[in-house]
């Protein structure tokens, strides 16, 4: 497999493997015009397994996205191809509009501008709450 390196933009990588598609329509990467690949089950002496995306253009990257999905994960940013900068994404304490309510009651069904808003309450297992009506995500 031969995929070209990256110019200018993102390697996201150490996903958990079977995770990348989920991050791929999250961060709406199929929107975009410049190449994007995916690796998906790559060899890893780490974990085994791993899921990798590259984008080769210097886009606003959600990390809280990539961190709500995988707290693992790193990115490197490519610049001239070379690697300047690696970021150790961590898991975010607040989310906006990633999760959405699904309580019929909360005042975000009914009132459509609202933003959909998730705070982490136990790290350990991963929950985020609802600021409004307290619900699990």
């Amino acid at each position: 497999m031969n995929i070209d390196s990256i110019k200018n933009g993102f390697v996201i990588d150490h996903i958990a493997a079977g995770k990348g598609m989920k991050i791929y329509k999250l961060l709406g990467l199929s929107d975009l015009s410049c190449q994007v690949a995916m690796i998906m089950n790559a060899q890893s002496s780490k974990t085994g397994k791993k899921d990798v995306i590259k984008i080769d253009a210097d886009i606003d990257l959600d990390t809280h996205i990539l961190g709500y999905v995988d707290p693992g994960i790193t990115v490197n940013v490519i610049k001239d191809s070379k690697i300047v900068e690696k970021k150790k994404i961590e898991l975010p304490e607040r989310l906006t509009n990633i999760l959405y309510c699904k309580n019929p009651r909360c005042i975000t069904s009914t009132e459509q501008e609202l933003s959909h808003e998730f705070v982490l309450t136990d790290k350990q297992r991963r929950i985020y709450r609802c600021i409004y009506c307290d619900s699990e995500a």
